[in-house]
């Protein structure tokens, strides 16, 4: 399946460059419910959750993925305000797991099994919805300076860059970043719909030289 990554123009060009997407560490994050989901108001039960939460972030991090690129909040909250960059990945259906989103903190389970921690990593609340969130759940492995990376590859193939509409930047800077890959890789330029609330394909490719 198609699944898109959003970040700013710089990162975007950076990771086309060097065939790699930095892997966010769970400390990191911006929601701070992060694997914290299920109703903690058990003093033992939050902290050994809390000590579970941090054991994770040493050694695993996520590569965050949406499953549409015409939501415009995501290039607004994601994309630097439309300056940015949206890339999609064709990724294989097995390797991600799709955020479920809930109303109400559920409560803890009568046994901790691997069915409670998998949902724990990919449960968020409803008010993130808009995100259609899809997740790469990956080993830290060799670091450069406490920083991880994923490289593209058959289990993330880039096919598509899109540039936000307030995109500062040349179609050479993305055709130079590409390469090699400029023959199997779609690019656009995004703008806002004339009649509707989405980002949609610029059609009008002499607006962008």
């Amino acid at each position: 399946m198609l699944a898109y990554y959003f970040t700013t123009a710089e990162y975007g060009l950076k990771g086309i460059r060097e065939r790699r997407l930095k892997i966010a560490r769970i400390r990191e994050l911006n929601d701070p419910f992060e694997l914290l989901a299920p109703e903690l108001s058990d003093k033992k039960k939050r902290a050994g959750l809390k000590k579970w939460k941090e054991n994770q972030d040493r050694q695993y991090g996520l590569l965050c993925f949406c499953r549409s690129w015409h939501n415009p909040v995501l290039w607004g909250h994601y994309a630097e305000k439309h300056k940015g960059i949206c890339l999609g990945f064709e990724v294989q259906p097995n390797k991600l797991k799709r955020v479920r989103y809930v109303t109400t903190r559920a409560p803890w389970p009568d046994q901790l099994d691997e069915a409670f921690t998998s949902d724990l990593i990919s449960t968020k609340f409803v008010r993130w919805s808009y995100e259609e969130e899809y997740r790469l759940y990956l080993r830290l492995e060799s670091d450069e300076a406490d920083l991880y990376f994923e490289n593209f590859g058959k289990k993330m193939v880039l096919k598509r860059v899109i540039v936000g509409s307030q995109f500062p930047l040349s179609r050479a800077k993305i055709d130079d970043a590409l390469g090699n890959l400029r023959e199997n890789v779609e690019v656009f330029k995004a703008r806002s719909a004339f009649k509707t609330f989405r980002v949609v394909r610029n059609k009008n490719e002499s607006l962008w030289a």
